[in-house]
């Protein structure tokens, strides 16, 4: 029985989502295989195989694959798939754009953002956002996952000695071409691997005021910055910012969350986050259920202060 983790990178370097990943499949049993599907993308494969827990790795190199683009990783997945009892993916905008694809073509039931593994048969999942878990047990030959990467620790990126096992790139699909892309510029830490991040809500009231609050206190603070749902859909903040159910699940050693009421998809995404610090001037507001610090105040006084104190 052999696990086979679909590894996340641009090409030169592995993302922390996979050593995430790599965690989980270690929980499955077994010998852990990394698959790096890119375009001139010898130092991801490298960079895979140096780390702990993994006993191979396979490097498909295509100008094809160097965009990520789920046809064509998957018909590439699908070549050697047979060869694993259990193929794992992380459940971030890359992994969910794949796997089903994949557990399609193998006809197969995908288990979704597992945050635990019970048995190789066996996996928690949370589900009604995170208010209650669920016991799926799966009895397909080939077992398609994706992991929540912040319910499991990350193995260390280094002390792992892997071979890496160059093999043939599968034919480009015929139905699907890259374009082009925008990519959005942040010098920030990526939010899913911060260990702290200052999160804004609709109570900030403009893009402008959001920046104006917000930046200050992610700057003294060295964070990422998020926001609600809400925020992002009247425009105060990029989608890629948005923390919640929909958006990004986030787990880090600080969360603060300034003007946000806490609606349930948004706790879905942060309530396992190390420490919680909330400021509401609401004092009902369902933050505060899940915060280990609560402030009832205006964050419009609140954090500037804060700032100025740091």
């Amino acid at each position: 029985m052999s696990s086979l983790v679909i590894a996340e990178h641009d090409n030169s370097s592995i993302k922390p989502s996979t050593l995430n990943t790599i965690s989980a499949a270690l929980a499955c049993g077994g010998d852990v295989h990394v698959l790096v599907a890119g375009h001139q993308a010898g130092a991801a494969a490298a960079a895979a195989a140096q780390i702990a827990g993994v006993a191979k790795v396979i490097h498909a190199d295509h100008d094809s694959l160097g965009h990520g683009l789920a046809e064509n990783v998957a018909a590439q997945v699908l070549a050697i798939a047979s060869a694993y009892s259990h193929i794992l993916f992380p459940a971030t905008v890359y992994g969910k754009n794949i796997a089903p694809r994949l557990a399609a073509k193998l006809d197969v039931a995908q288990v979704s953002d597992i945050t635990k593994v019970l048995a190789a048969d066996t996996f928690e999942r949370p589900i009604y956002a995170g208010n209650a878990i669920a016991t799926v047990q799966s009895l397909d030959a080939t077992k398609v996952l994706t992991v929540r990467t912040t319910a499991f620790d990350p193995v260390a990126s280094t002390g792992g000695s892997a071979a890496v096992d160059v093999v043939a790139a599968q034919a480009a699909s015929a139905d699907v071409h890259f374009v082009g892309s925008e990519i959005a510029r942040n010098d920030r830490p990526e939010l899913t691997a911060a260990k702290i991040i200052v999160s804004g809500g609709r109570a900030l009231g403009s893009n402008e005021k959001f920046m104006e609050v917000m930046t200050p206190l992610a700057d003294k603070l060295g964070a990422a910055m998020g926001a609600s749902r809400a925020a992002v859909d009247a425009g105060y903040a990029p989608n890629d910012w948005q923390v919640g159910q929909t958006g990004k699940i986030v787990a880090p050693q600080l969360y603060i969350a300034c003007g946000i009421s806490g609606a349930i998809q948004h706790l879905a995404g942060m309530k396992d986050s190390k420490v919680i610090v909330a400021i509401n001037k609401d004092v009902e507001a369902p933050i505060f259920s899940v915060a280990d610090y609560g402030l009832e105040a205006d964050l419009f006084n609140a954090v500037p202060e804060m700032v100025r104190a740091l």
